[in-house]
């Protein structure tokens, strides 16, 4: 092979293209008239070392195959297969037969190249996490990637038993039917055949009558969440009660929104102080109250509708509902006042939260503004994963998935339970009867220090949770709120013993 930089090879043009100008690449944005004459494999080489040691390629990363980058450069396939080789000789790259071309290992960085910056920069370290306030909008980001051998983190399903087999067998049926036309930009409220699953899905899982033409395809709750507090700015609206204790999550996305706290009692939130607070809209999680886990009883939904009725706007964040084991399934308020609920729903907790996909239904005097927002926002969800959700809806495999993973979650929670009557003792447990965690509170006997101490403790000796009172705005007994969905018996049972170490009895 000649390795000579003045090869008059390492200027030779493919057949049929001409040499008046120098030739560019997407890869790195290589351009030949940047090359010294003769030299090209030497500089070639020279550019993907120098993206490899600034980060642009990554360990693992593939190089363009070696007839393509070629013929984007318009030089001989040989220029090319010489910098590989050179590259290859230093250490920096390999070639994996079919596999490509990939890049080995990147260089170790100077000092005088800065480090990236990550989503939880300034929250990394164990000792921060729970020691201010969670103001933070990347708090549960670093939360999720603290790391922990045994993970009680709320708001996770059985990740483990994504129907996989199921959404690959929906994928390839609706791939084959897919027209051309079908690719292109489609209504941004979502998929017709989505709009349609869900309605479906509501009236037969969650007593909603809908029609499709209801119904706007979100990227989650969240999204959901962003667009109705857009909407209601527009619309003077400033303030949107919440639950106390409530989802900090919650209050983080309607953050640019006052958000008065309201009481909730054994029966669910208290009307009459949402009266008191004089918001002129409330978000409630009333089939299955995120951390308590109470239901909002029937007297409270009656209050709650009269309050409507006067001109309040309800905000029902359906987020866990269908998962219930030891009481009767509750209807959402949307079944029973549409007029005056703008209803949220996703399958975070049925599926899996990666797939971004929920729905949103509002009152009409709402929708066109929502559908705007979306517009605006993203032009609609990513069409493919819609159209395979759908189909799961439609054939009955995500109905099956639910009973299954219901299976799951009951044996895991009645693991917990079990693990708390043994090593916590003194705790008291809210909403077992449904949904993916169970909360725990102590009294001042118990425990005396504040639930961000313990859960500090917790996550130092490999155990996460969130304490009670970053779900809170007004004070709280202490607590902390476990999920056992996503995790198996065995290491719900060794958490929740590390738990019941760290405890310490008032003058213990």
């Amino acid at each position: 092979m000649n390795r000579s930089n003045g090869s008059a090879s390492d200027r030779s043009i493919p057949p049929g293209r001409t040499g008046d100008a120098p030739a560019t690449s997407d890869f790195l944005q290589l351009d030949t008239g940047d090359a010294p004459r003769g030299g090209i494999a030497d500089w070639l080489a020279r550019q993907i070392r120098g993206a490899i040691a600034d980060g642009r390629l990554t360990t693992g990363s593939r190089l363009p195959a070696t007839r393509a980058l070629a013929d984007e450069l318009r030089v001989s396939r040989g220029v090319v297969t010489e910098a590989y080789r050179r590259l290859t000789e230093d250490g920096h790259v390999a070639g994996r037969g079919r596999g490509g071309t990939v890049v080995l290992a990147t260089p170790a960085r100077t000092r005088s190249m800065p480090a990236r910056s990550t989503a939880t920069d300034g929250w990394s370290a164990r000792r921060d996490l729970f020691a201010t306030p969670p103001d933070n909008l990347g708090i549960f980001d670093a939360v999720r990637a603290a790391p922990a051998r045994i993970d009680l983190s709320p708001g996770l399903p059985d990740l483990s038993a994504f129907p996989r087999a199921a959404w690959l067998r929906a994928e390839r049926t609706v791939l084959a039917g897919l027209a051309p036309a079908d690719f292109g930009y489609g209504d941004p409220r979502g998929t017709p055949a989505l709009r349609g699953a869900v309605a479906r899905w509501l009236s037969r899982n969650r007593g909603i009558v809908a029609d499709p033409a209801d119904v706007m395809i979100v990227n989650g709750t969240a999204q959901a969440l962003r667009l109705l507090v857009d909407v209601l700015r527009a619309e003077g609206i400033s303030r949107v009660a919440v639950e106390e204790p409530g989802s900090l999550g919650v209050r983080q996305h309607l953050r640019p929104l006052g958000t008065p706290p309201v009481p909730v009692d054994a029966q669910g939130v208290r009307v009459d102080a949402l009266r008191a607070t004089g918001a002129p809209a409330v978000l409630l999680t009333p089939a299955h109250q995120f951390p308590t886990g109470v239901v909002l009883g029937g007297e409270r939904r009656r209050e709650l509708m009269d309050w409507a009725r006067e001109g309040g706007l309800v905000i029902e964040d359906d987020y866990d509902a269908e998962h219930r084991y030891d009481r009767p399934a509750v209807p959402a308020l949307h079944a029973l006042l549409p007029a005056h609920v703008c209803y949220a729903g996703s399958v975070s907790k049925l599926l899996a939260p990666a797939l971004r996909l929920g729905w949103l239904l509002a009152p009409p005097a709402y929708r066109d503004a929502l559908a705007d927002a979306k517009r605006l926002v993203d032009l609609g969800n990513a069409a493919l994963p819609q159209l395979v959700l759908a189909h799961l809806m439609e054939s009955g495999d995500l109905e099956r998935h639910v009973r299954l993973i219901r299976k799951h979650h009951r044996r895991r929670r009645d693991a917990m339970i079990q693990a708390i009557a043994t090593h916590l003792p003194g705790a008291r447990v809210h909403g077992a009867a449904a949904g993916l965690h169970l909360t725990i509170t102590f009294d001042a006997a118990a425990y005396d220090a504040p639930d961000t101490d313990l859960a500090t403790a917790a996550l130092a000796h490999g155990v996460k949770v969130h304490p009670l009172s970053w779900h809170t705005q007004l004070p709280h007994a202490p607590g902390l709120v476990l999920g056992y969905a996503a995790t198996g018996t065995a290491e719900i049972a060794e958490g929740v013993r590390v738990l019941g170490r760290l405890m310490r009895p008032r003058g213990g």
